[in-house]
């Protein structure tokens, strides 16, 4: 059975001229949906589902318009857009679906701007850590984007129900995640790598998990690291086949969040690849 694809087309309506612009969604959209995916429509996540995430004042601020840095412009209503986006991640959660919305989340902390970073790196609301939060499941978080995740880090640092794996590059934005801490494990890369050297740190990564304490995988599921993107790691779409199949081997229930990936047919790619690697087992 094919995994279901949340979207909503009212994720394109801003942010036209920049790198994360509704392009790179449109495009992996198309692509998705001609190749017969089936698609949810989400709504707004529930304002109560942000605050287990979010400081109130940080959530007051982005509402009003006073949240603004280079990268996470004050777009008008991104509050909502934003809200939209974390309701997908939710809507994905509840049916082990894969959430294809804009914005992104995983710089995104309680505060906006997590663990020292100079801006919020295009993220505006946690999505994958609102999701987490509402399922309230014991929960592995593995998170494939080129960046470290450093929002999801700080929001769910040293707790018990949850651990928090990542592959990124190193050095690259936001400058975290270069070791591991407590309950969060990371595995910097140097650019371009390659897909050997990725899979086999994969692989390592998995076998430190004990897969009996989680009742679900969460995953972020970033495509900057597809050779020639932002972070580029040299990936490839047989590299997301393999990924896939990976955390299919996992056998939890498991469900998706975009995050990064700026070549829109590379994302619509990379998406089916990682999906089919889930159907083989």
């Amino acid at each position: 059975m094919k995994t279901k694809i949340i979207f909503s087309e009212k994720c394109l309506n801003y942010g036209f001229s920049h790198i994360e612009g509704p392009e790179r969604v449109r495009k992996a959209y198309e692509i998705l949906k001609q190749r017969g995916y089936e698609f949810l429509t989400p709504e707004l996540a529930p304002e109560e589902a942000l605050l287990k995430v979010h400081d109130a004042d940080y959530l007051w601020d982005l509402k009003k318009g006073f949240v603004e840095d280079a990268d996470t412009p004050a777009y008008e209503n991104i509050y909502e857009y934003a809200r939209l986006s974390a309701g997908g991640a939710i809507l994905a959660a509840e049916k082990n679906g894969f959430s294809l919305m804009r914005p992104p989340g995983h710089h995104a902390g309680r505060n906006g701007a997590a663990m020292g970073a100079y801006t919020r790196g295009f993220c505006y609301l946690n999505n994958i850590a609102i999701a987490v939060k509402h399922l309230d499941k014991r929960t592995l978080i593995l998170d494939i984007d080129g960046h470290h995740g450093n929002g999801t880090q700080e929001i769910f640092s040293r707790n018990p129900k949850v651990t928090y794996v990542s592959l990124h590059r190193h050095p690259h934005y936001p400058g975290t995640g270069y070791g591991c801490e407590a309950n969060c494990l990371n595995f910097p890369l140097w650019a371009d790598c390659g897909e050997e050297v990725y899979l086999k740190t994969l692989d390592e990564a998995l076998r430190k998990i004990d897969m009996e304490r989680f009742e679900i995988v969460a995953v972020s599921a970033g495509f900057d690291a597809h050779a020639g993107d932002l972070a580029s790691l040299g990936l490839t779409e047989k590299a997301y086949l393999e990924i896939g199949k990976r955390i299919a081997s996992l056998k939890k229930p498991t469900f998706f969040v975009l995050e990064g990936g700026y070549h829109g047919e590379n994302i619509g790619k990379d998406i089916d690849q990682l999906l089919k690697g889930m159907e083989t087992y």
